[in-house]
């Protein structure tokens, strides 16, 4: 079976490759070739990865028209004033517009006093780790914190950085790690510092419903163990970069065919 398994799943991996990228809202860090830009764009792509497809992909190309093709310059020089019709008529899903300024302004302190969001990231990273649970835990409570200068943490805001240590599977911060980590003519591998190995699969509906039925993962719902759980399940196949699957079994998913 475990051959079986890793015969298929090395065929999806081949089969999923740039071609197959849309709709996936890995589009847009794809339009630029600046490394910060890559960053920046792919940051705020991940955290507005949830719900449906076309509402996601709408709602990134608004945005990203917003930015005129300089995202990393827009949001150094962000003042929300300059755009408040913009962001009075934006929502996505139980984001507010004044939500998405308030992740401008916290992406805005991180490139002032950091110099990008991997800096942030590694001060709390440590390789000798087994995966980037405790690094990610910090890194979305920094986030918070900076978060919290410019009121209260909203609903939306709280979603945009969940905490694995409160069971959260992190999907869109999973998501944005897998991008900046691996290396392939999907994700961007800007993150060299940071081991493939110790990658979480996102897990969102379709990756916990896929991995249910091909016997990755036994917990009935999505949560960090059951990313942890498909993870390690994943290492059978390869120990080295586990993760790589993921976008071949996300798509299954979306687009309904059989793994």
């Amino acid at each position: 079976m475990d051959k079986l398994l890793k015969r298929k799943l090395e065929y999806h991996y081949q089969k999923f490759d740039y071609s197959q990228i849309y709709p996936d809202p890995l589009i847009f860090p794809h339009r630029f070739k600046n490394e910060l830009d890559i960053e920046i764009s792919a940051f705020i792509s991940s955290i507005f990865a949830y719900g449906n497809v076309k509402q996601i992909i709408n709602s990134l190309e608004k945005l990203h028209k917003l930015f005129g093709g300089k995202p990393a310059e827009f949001i150094s020089n962000f003042q929300s004033k300059q755009h408040k019709i913009f962001f009075k008529n934006f929502k996505h899903r139980f984001y507010t517009g004044n939500d998405t300024i308030i992740l401008f302004e916290i992406l805005k302190s991180i490139l002032s006093e950091y110099g990008s969001i991997k800096k942030l990231f590694l001060q709390h990273y440590s390789n000798k780790n087994e995966n980037i649970k405790d690094a990610l835990s910090q890194f979305s409570y920094n986030i918070i914190k900076i978060a919290k200068r410019y009121g209260n943490e909203s609903r939306g805001v709280r979603f945009m950085f969940p905490n694995p240590n409160n069971g959260s599977a992190c999907k869109r911060m999973n998501l944005f790690l897998r991008w900046m980590v691996r290396d392939d003519e999907l994700d961007f591998g800007l993150w060299k510092e940071i081991s493939t190995s110790q990658l979480i699969i996102p897990v969102d509906t379709h990756v916990a419903k896929i991995s249910s039925k091909i016997d990755l993962t036994n917990r009935k719902n999505v949560s960090w163990k059951m990313a942890e759980e498909i993870t390690e399940n994943l290492k059978k196949f390869d120990a080295k970069d586990p993760v790589k699957y993921d976008f071949a079994i996300c798509h299954i998913g979306i687009r309904n065919q059989q793994f």
